[in-house]
C-alpha cells in the first residue's frame, strides 16, 4: 500500500496509487477505459453488488481483484483511492464508508443528493484526514483549463451574462436511473449539475436562485429553467430539458466580447473568442482518450503534495453547488425518497 505524504510540498513522484472502483455500470466503464492514459495510478480492484458482475468487469478491463460487495472492496488494504461510480442515491453512504476505511475518494457527480449529505461527507473527510473530491471531470479538460486562463487574463472584462444549456430526448425507461426518483434521477442532478458547476467556476456562488420546471409522471424533473443572479449584476441563464433536442453549449458575455464554449459542454474541445471590433479566435483543444483521466491526474497530483482536496474543484465549492441545486429543487417541488 502506498504511504501518503504527510505534509504539503512532499512529493512521492515514483508512487503508483492503487484504485478501486465502487460500482460496475456505465460511469465505472468510462473510468476504467480512461485509466490506460494515467501514469501515476493503476486499477487494482472493482466491487459490485454481485460477484459475477464484478468478475466480468474485471476481466473486461484487466483488473487484478474483483469483489462481490462494496464492503469487501473497502476491506482491501492495498487500495489507496476509491472511485465511487454507484447511483446518485448511494454516493453519500458509499463515500462515508470509503472514508471510514481510510481511503482517498473521488466521488462521481452529483456529489450527493443534497447539501446536508455533502456536508457530512466533507466533515468525515476532514475528521479522517482523507482526500476527497467531486469527480467533475469537465474542469480538468484542456478546453476548460484554457477557459480559466482566458478569464484569469480578464479578456472579456466584467462578465455580464452566461447562457448555457442543452436538451435531449431519451426513450422512457423506468429502470434507467434518469427516470428513477429513488436513484436520484431527473435532469438537474444528471445534466444541470454541469451547468451550475461551470457557472460557479466563472461567477462564484449566486446571490439569488430562481427556477421553474415540469415534473415527469415518474416524479423526476424533466424540463428545468434556472436563473442565477450574482453580485455586480451578472446573471447565469441555464436550461436543460428532455422535451427537445439542442446541443449543450455555453456563451459567456462580457463588456469586451464573448467566449463560446462549443458543445458538448460536459466535454468541450473548442472555444471561440470574439472581442469587439476584432477577428474571432478559435482554440481547438482536443483531449486524449475519453477525457476522464485528467481528473485522476489531479487526484494523484494532490496526493503527491499531501493535500486533502483540490484547488480546482474545492470542497467548499462542491458544497455551494449542492446548496444551489437544493434551492432549485425547493422551488420546483422535487424531493427524493431518502430525504423523507
Amino acid at each position: 500500500m502506498v504511504d501518503f505524504p504527510s505534509r504539503p510540498g512532499l512529493k512521492n513522484l515514483a508512487a503508483r496509487y492503487r484504485i478501486g472502483i465502487l460500482g460496475s455500470g456505465r460511469m465505472a466503464a468510462a473510468f476504467a477505459e480512461a485509466m490506460a492514459d494515467v501514469n501515476g495510478a493503476e486499477l487494482h480492484a472493482v466491487g459490485s453488488r454481485r460477484q459475477a458482475t464484478a468478475d466480468s468487469f474485471a476481466g473486461r478491463y484487466g483488473i487484478l481483484r474483483s469483489y462481490g460487495s462494496y464492503e469487501r472492496l473497502l476491506d482491501d488494504a492495498d487500495i489507496d483511492i476509491v472511485y465511487i461510480a454507484t447511483p446518485h442515491s448511494l454516493h453519500h453512504e458509499n463515500c462515508l464508508q470509503s472514508l471510514d476505511a481510510g481511503k482517498a475518494v473521488l466521488c462521481e457527480k452529483p456529489f450527493a443528493l443534497n447539501a446536508t449529505q455533502a456536508s457530512e461527507m466533507i466533515a468525515r473527510a476532514e475528521e479522517k484526514n482523507c482526500f476527497l473530491m467531486e469527480a467533475m471531470w469537465t474542469r480538468f479538460l484542456p478546453a476548460v483549463v484554457k477557459l480559466r486562463d482566458l478569464l484569469q487574463d480578464d479578456v472579456l472584462g466584467d462578465i455580464q451574462t452566461i447562457v448555457a444549456g442543452g436538451a435531449f430526448m431519451p426513450p422512457f425507461d423506468p429502470d434507467k436511473y434518469l427516470f428513477n426518483r429513488e436513484l436520484g434521477g431527473g435532469v438537474l442532478l444528471d445534466a444541470g449539475v454541469y451547468l451550475i458547476s461551470i457557472a460557479s467556476m466563472i461567477l462564484g456562488a449566486p446571490a439569488t436562485v430562481s427556477a421553474a420546471a415540469t415534473l415527469h409522471p415518474a416524479g423526476i424533473d424533466d424540463n428545468d429553467a434556472i436563473l442565477l443572479s450574482h453580485g455586480g449584476g451578472a446573471n447565469a441563464l441555464l436550461y436543460v430539458s428532455l422535451h427537445a433536442r439542442s446541443a449543450p453549449d455555453l456563451r459567456i458575455l462580457g463588456k469586451r466580447g464573448e467566449i463560446h464554449v462549443h458543445a458538448p459542454i460536459f466535454s468541450p474541445a473548442k472555444l471561440t473568442l470574439r472581442l469587439h471590433d476584432q477577428d474571432k479566435q478559435d482554440f481547438d483543444l482536443p483531449f486524449t482518450g475519453n477525457g476522464y483521466q485528467y481528473q485522476v491526474d489531479e487526484v494523484v497530483h494532490c496526493l503527491q503534495l499531501g493535500k486533502c482536496e483540490s484547488e480546482i474543484m474545492p470542497l467548499a465549492e462542491t458544497l455551494s453547488i449542492m446548496e444551489t441545486m437544493d434551492a432549485v429543487r425547493r422551488q420546483i417541488g422535487l424531493t427524493y425518497p431518502q430525504e423523507n
